[in-house]
């Protein structure tokens, strides 16, 4: 029995690209890429989900051409003949499926520890090195540090298109590089850079407008943000609607297209006074369509690790509610992450009302691509 899922599988359109349906797969770290090459296992994994009528794949975390971009062994690198052959094959493959398929752009800053490959002399940067409040670690940037970094975002993005990939996600989010810089906890430079919401927006901004540059006008561009980091779960960039369309305006005029607003639970409402989550508040604000994400479908609180009541599962995480939010244009779009990265063919099974073929996600499925 095919189950009335709304507009998830109504088709979306955001300059010359229509996805077949409004369901994405979230970016998901899987470190199965050694020397940086995505190999055909990463190949048939990506295409098995696409195959499955996801409408949209994002990689996994991918990082641009930066000595110190990588800090996890076996992550994919976005540079260099072998890894972009690779990720063509990729893009073939999601394309073959039937999806959309963008990359993850991705630095991940003071993240980086000391003795992390590739090279393990290069230190972690910052925008003034610290990991976190009170925490240093690495170099804090200079200009020119952050020129290149710029300068890689764009390189990496204009590959992107030639590939044949559908649009390109920033990653600035989770406490990584370009979160860094946003959030006042880890950024305390005294430049140009630092201080003002205007400034800490800065070099978030420029490596939009450097994309877009390279890109086009027609080449979708997606930001993902979040509240809350791995270094501080109760973190806030912004506490209030004014102070989000505050940070929204920059980014839009230099150049997003969709906002990818990653919260931990898609039905936890983010200012008092209003059910909207974090997307619901940025699509609204921005005049942008965005994109929830959040244990969509999931009994386990992955982060915590504590389980959720079946009641809780059938009435927050479930499908009902996700359905009901978009039916209201809370947000345009949907990422599922650990209930796709459990069962490739989750979306078909939801669709058909198979959902008592459907497993909770289970931690060792991290352990393994398929």
């Amino acid at each position: 029995m095919t189950m009335n899922l709304g507009p998830m599988f109504e088709p979306f359109n955001v300059h010359n690209l229509t996805l077949r349906n409004r369901v994405a797969m979230a970016p998901m770290t899987r470190s199965f890429s050694p020397n940086g090459v995505p190999g055909e296992n990463v190949v048939a994994y990506y295409r098995r989900r696409a195959e499955a009528g996801v409408g949209l794949i994002i990689t996994e975390g991918t990082t641009v051409n930066h000595p110190a971009a990588s800090g996890y062994p076996d992550v994919p690198t976005f540079h260099g003949v072998d890894a972009l052959a690779g990720w063509k094959k990729v893009v073939d493959a999601v394309h073959e499926g039937g999806g959309a398929i963008f990359p993850q752009l991705w630095h991940v800053g003071s993240v980086r520890k000391e003795g992390a490959a590739p090279d393990p002399s290069v230190p972690g940067y910052s925008p003034s090195g610290l990991f976190a409040p009170g925490k240093p670690s690495g170099r804090a940037m200079n200009k020119e540090d952050i020129d290149n970094v710029v300068t890689a975002f764009a390189d990496a993005a204009q590959d992107a298109k030639a590939l044949g990939f559908d649009g390109v996600e920033i990653h600035g989010a989770h406490g990584y590089l370009l979160d860094q810089f946003l959030w006042e906890g880890t950024n305390q430079r005294d430049d140009e850079y630092g201080g003002s919401m205007e400034n800490r927006l800065r070099f978030v901004v420029e490596i939009v407008a450097a994309i877009r540059h390279r890109v086009g006008p027609k080449f979708p561009i997606m930001l993902r943000f979040s509240q809350w980091k791995q270094q501080d779960y109760g973190a806030k960039l912004v506490h209030s609607p004014e102070q989000l369309e505050q940070f929204l305006k920059p980014l839009v005029e230099a150049g997003v297209d969709i906002f990818h607003a990653s919260t931990r639970r898609f039905w936890e409402p983010e200012f008092e006074g209003s059910d909207l989550n974090l997307a619901g508040w940025t699509q609204k604000l921005s005049g942008k369509p965005a994109m929830s994400v959040g244990s969509v479908g999931l009994t386990e609180d992955f982060i915590s690790g504590t389980m959720a009541s079946k009641q809780e599962s059938v009435e927050q995480s479930g499908i009902d509610e996700l359905v009901k939010r978009m039916n209201n244009h809370e947000f345009e779009l949907i990422a599922v992450g650990r209930a796709l990265l459990q069962d490739p063919e989750w979306l078909t099974k939801v669709k058909e009302g198979r959902l008592g073929e459907v497993d909770d996600f289970a931690r060792k499925s991290l352990t393994k691509l398929y």
